[in-house]
């Protein structure tokens, strides 16, 4: 199987795994990301193979997010995920053991409360795209989406939102941008990524600044 053909077919898996994940972590943000990480490619000097392996674990990294959703974050999808990738790449036909573990990598440290911090450029390219989806137009919705599904109020004071658990009536959209959010782009690891990324904050900035002058 060559590497077009691969991509191809992980993909479809993802979409068959995400098929009824809720829309903050469904397939059309695995699509976002993977948008997202060929920009970050665009501007970051890559080999053929890293961007096969950032392109294959763009489209893996959250395999493993409906079993984290269910468990209200008892389990970690990025840990979890890791360890299916390598049957799923293997199941599909990739016979390339340094790319799985590449990719497996990669996939293991994209989280923002991660304990293991990316190192290869693969690892970095996927960690800074999927942090760029959570910001910006496209943040904003996610934010106020993921609140809704779990019973989070609309909006509240930066007191209440600071001084809140995660899954409380108090995480709402504000809450995450106050103590994530607004944070990201100190916290990427490419150059252009946090280019990116600042632009995104700032426009997020100005939202919550008019909504608390609403409410």
């Amino acid at each position: 199987m060559d590497m077009e053909q691969l991509i191809a077919a992980v993909r479809e898996r993802v979409r068959e795994l995400l098929d009824n994940a809720p829309g903050c972590h469904d397939f059309d943000h695995t699509l976002r990301v993977l948008r997202n990480a060929e920009l970050l490619l665009e501007e970051e000097p890559h080999t053929e193979f890293e961007k096969n392996a950032v392109i294959l674990a763009a489209l893996l990294h959250d395999v493993a997010r409906p079993e984290e959703l269910t468990s209200e974050g008892k389990l970690c999808h990025a840990r979890l995920g890791a360890e299916k990738v390598p049957g799923i790449l293997r199941s599909l036909g990739c016979s390339d053991p340094e790319l799985v573990v590449v990719v497996s990598r990669a996939v293991g440290c994209h989280r923002y409360r991660g304990k293991e911090a990316p190192v290869t450029l693969a690892d970095k390219i996927v960690y800074d795209a999927d942090k760029l989806d959570s910001i910006g137009a496209v943040g904003i919705g996610r934010a106020f989406h993921f609140a809704g599904r779990i019973g989070a109020r609309l909006h509240n004071t930066e007191d209440a939102a600071l001084h809140s658990e995660s899954y409380s009536a108090e995480d709402s959209a504000y809450r995450e941008y106050l103590v994530k959010l607004r944070h990201i782009p100190e916290r990427l690891f490419t150059e252009s990524g946090r280019r990116h990324a600042a632009e995104r904050v700032e426009y997020m900035h100005e939202f919550f600044r008019r909504m608390n002058e609403g409410l």
